[in-house]
Order: structure tokens, then C-alpha cells, then sequence
């Protein structure tokens, strides 16, 4: 369900601002939207698993809360992001 380390690096890389950019709100999404999809394909399989249930709403107001800052500070970003990661909204 998470994540590999290599995949992690090619988000941080391909979102990245500058160079050693991990906390930017464009990789911070980038990486709760690949663990959200990782949590979404999981339920097709194993529909009752109320736990990661609780833990994928929880990503996803995580995610929702960045974008939504992103978007009062810089809606030029937000945007190209959104349209980037094909997120709705």
C-alpha cells in the first residue's frame, strides 16, 4: 500500500521547485495523490477494510487542505498542478 522509495524520488524530482525541494505543496500532493490511488486500487480488492478506510480520508483532507493553500497564495501554481496530477477542481 505505500509507496516505493524509488517512486517517492521520481515525484520529489518531477515536482520539485529547485533542487532538494521535498516540502514544497507541490510534492506534498504529489505524493498523497500517488498513496491515495495506492489506497484506491487496495479497497477493490479488500472492500471491508474500515481501517486504511479511516487512514485514505484522513490523506485525502491532508491533500485538500495543501491544495487549498496553494491556491490563496499562488493560483498560477494551483492551476498547473492540478492540471499536472489531473485532479478535479
Amino acid at each position: 500500500m505505500s509507496i516505493t522509495t524509488e517512486r517517492k524520488a521520481a515525484l520529489i524530482q518531477e515536482h520539485a521547485r529547485e533542487a532538494n525541494d521535498t516540502g514544497s505543496p507541490e510534492v506534498q500532493v504529489a505524493i498523497l495523490s500517488e498513496r491515495i490511488a495506492n489506497l484506491t486500487e487496495h479497497f477493490k480488492t479488500h472492500a471491508k477494510d474500515n481501517h486504511s478506510r479511516r487512514g485514505l480520508l484522513m490523506l485525502v483532507n491532508k491533500r485538500r487542505s495543501l491544495l487549498d493553500y496553494l491556491k490563496s497564495k499562488d493560483e498560477g501554481r494551483y492551476t498547473d498542478l492540478i492540471g499536472k496530477l489531473g485532479l478535479r477542481k
